[in-house]
């Protein structure tokens, strides 16, 4: 069995929306109650997370940015401009420790205190840019730890597998003209799929051209779709890639049971992807992978997805 750390902080559930929202304290909740219940609790080394050095956060968000998120919490702000994030007063604290749980876990597999981590943080973050918040993400948690790997662990070349139903937009802009961090996302991707971007032909610019590749998938598909991706298009990046550590954003709203999209995803697919990444860890980068919880809002599959995942990274 591998030593797998499992990220979490009992004041993530104090990022509270003010009205019925799909992101909910109650995500996290059914998780860790899952998780204890099934025992898989007991087989993790359970890790509890810092708030992210500011420092570290100013490495990918703008400084204008991150002020004018503080301000809006303190003032009492219920949303972010966009609309679809909401804020409470806790909520520019709760995402400096959603980043710095991302963090932690990169912290604890780089220094050898386990072989794996899964962090379950929240709110979410692959859809915050450098100067934006949007789609329920304040910071990008993601991308905070890759960086922080980057600066702290001397760590040259990392790849962010994002499969979350939703395109990782911000984790893209982040690194689009970054040569050492490969960004990948499998999405759906109809017109209509929010947040509309993550076409094929979005490649990356200037030095990071080709370090950008975009999977976007019809509504409707599934496990065997989803299976000839991973083996036809993201090994064979990898291989020309090499990563040193991989990052998963590590989304479960792609099951065909969540509310907010059409992908058709079971648990198996998710075994699949969880035991593909595990290789391609093992093969380029001595195993150094996590995980990092973004979506999943139907609590069900949300929890049996997140068992299969957790399962699968104790497993040699």
């Amino acid at each position: 069995m591998k030593r797998l750390g499992l990220v979490y902080h009992p004041d993530y559930l104090l990022h509270v929306p003010p009205f019925e929202h799909p992101e909910s304290p109650e995500r996290l909740t059914a998780i860790m109650e899952c998780l204890e219940s099934t025992g898989l609790l007991a087989k993790t080394k359970q890790i509890t997370p810092e708030f992210a050095d500011e420092g570290d956060v100013f490495a990918v968000h703008d400084r204008k940015y991150l002020d004018q998120l503080e301000k809006a919490c303190r003032r009492g702000d219920m949303t972010l401009d966009a609309g679809d994030t909401y804020l409470c007063r806790h909520s520019y604290n709760i995402a400096l420790l959603s980043a710095g749980g991302a963090v932690a876990g990169v912290k604890a597999v780089s220094e050898g205190t386990v072989d794996r981590a899964f962090c379950a943080v929240r709110p979410p973050g692959h859809h915050a840019g450098r100067d934006t918040g949007m789609g329920f993400c304040l910071m990008n948690n993601v991308a905070v730890a890759a960086k922080y790997l980057q600066a702290r662990f001397d760590v040259g070349k990392v790849l962010i597998i994002d499969w979350d139903v939703h395109h990782g937009n911000g984790t893209q802009s982040v690194f689009l003209e970054d040569p050492s961090v490969f960004f990948f996302s499998i999405h759906e991707h109809p017109t209509f799929i929010y947040p509309g971007t993550g076409r094929r032909w979005e490649i990356g610019k200037g030095k990071g051209e080709g370090t950008t590749l975009n999977a976007p998938m019809a509504p409707g598909v599934g496990d065997e779709e989803y299976r000839l991706v991973f083996e036809q298009t993201l090994l064979p990046a990898a291989e020309r890639f090499r990563p040193e550590f991989i990052l998963v954003s590590a989304g479960f709203d792609a099951h065909a049971d969540d509310p907010l999209a059409d992908i058709r995803l079971s648990g198996e697919g998710y075994r699949f992807m969880t035991r593909f990444v595990i290789r391609m860890a093992e093969r380029f980068c001595g195993g150094r992978l996590v995980s990092v919880l973004e979506g999943g809002y139907e609590t069900s599959s949300l929890t049996s997805s997140i068992e299969i995942h957790v399962r699968e990274l104790l497993e040699e």
